[in-house]
């Protein structure tokens, strides 16, 4: 059986909420796609290759390299629900905050069942103590030279602070 999992966005920084349904993922598949998407006229404050060294970083200090092994990130910018197929997932997984979440992502869920029954969307909760974590409030927090350590891996401070600060950013995987 097929236990490959796709979990996309952006991550852009990956967030504490982030690894709280990666590490969700690991439980349910033997191996989770991180799908990083691209968008053409989107501009990440993270290049691709620093995302997915933040990704990596973050997943070996939280995981270990056992089940950080487990993770492959690839970088998508067709449908999500063709990536899921393309890589041979059985489960595309969404998380969720609130119920705002919920209803845009069943909407999602329905549109990818309709063109791949085969796949399914597999909804997993945010724990209690990072539900209220955004990428887009982690950006602005740190922008404005607030504390963001509640919200990111330990390794991704460093460059978040100095591209927000527009200081020379340090390899997130030191």
């Amino acid at each position: 059986m097929n236990h490959t999992a796709l979990y996309p966005g952006s991550f852009d920084p990956i967030t504490n909420g982030h690894l709280d349904i990666l590490h969700q993922s690991l439980a349910l598949a033997d191996r989770v796609v991180v799908a990083i998407g691209i968008h053409p006229g989107k501009a990440p404050l993270f290049s691709f290759e620093e995302r997915v060294e933040m990704i990596h970083t973050a997943a070996r200090e939280a995981f270990g390299s056992q089940d950080a092994a487990r993770i492959e990130v690839i970088a998508f910018s067709n449908l999500v629900i063709e990536t899921a197929r393309q890589h041979g997932a059985a489960y595309l997984v969404r998380g969720l905050r609130d119920g705002t979440d919920l209803d845009y992502e069943m909407q999602m869920a329905g549109m990818n069942g309709t063109l791949e029954p085969s796949i399914r969307t597999v909804f997993l909760p945010a724990s209690p103590m990072v539900r209220h974590i955004t990428a887009t409030l982690v950006r602005q927090i740190a922008k404005m030279g607030g504390d963001i350590t509640a919200f990111v891996p330990p390794s991704v401070v460093p460059s978040l602070v100095a591209l927000a600060s527009g200081t020379p950013a340090t390899d997130p995987g030191n």
